[in-house]
């Protein structure tokens, strides 16, 4: 899903949320985002990417939820 501007986008969605990760592109062009915060606010963020911005078309999002980290201070678009 890369072009379209869906890296700000989730940058954007997790900010909005108060999450912190980050969220980069991969060499076979998915995009991979890690993000930390209040269970509420992660899944309206999962909802987020799964409409994307209005010019992108998602065909699924995989999550893997995990205890957090906290090794992340903001989120990043990298």
């Amino acid at each position: 899903m890369q072009g379209v501007g869906f890296r700000l986008f989730a940058r954007d969605s997790a900010l909005r949320e108060g999450l912190t990760g980050f969220v980069r592109n991969l060499p076979d062009g998915r995009v991979e985002a890690i993000a930390e915060g209040e269970e509420s606010a992660l899944d309206r963020f999962e909802a987020a990417l799964s409409r994307g911005p209005a010019h992108a078309r998602v065909s699924g999002v995989e999550t893997e939820r995990l205890p957090p980290s906290h090794r992340y201070l903001e989120f990043e678009t990298t």
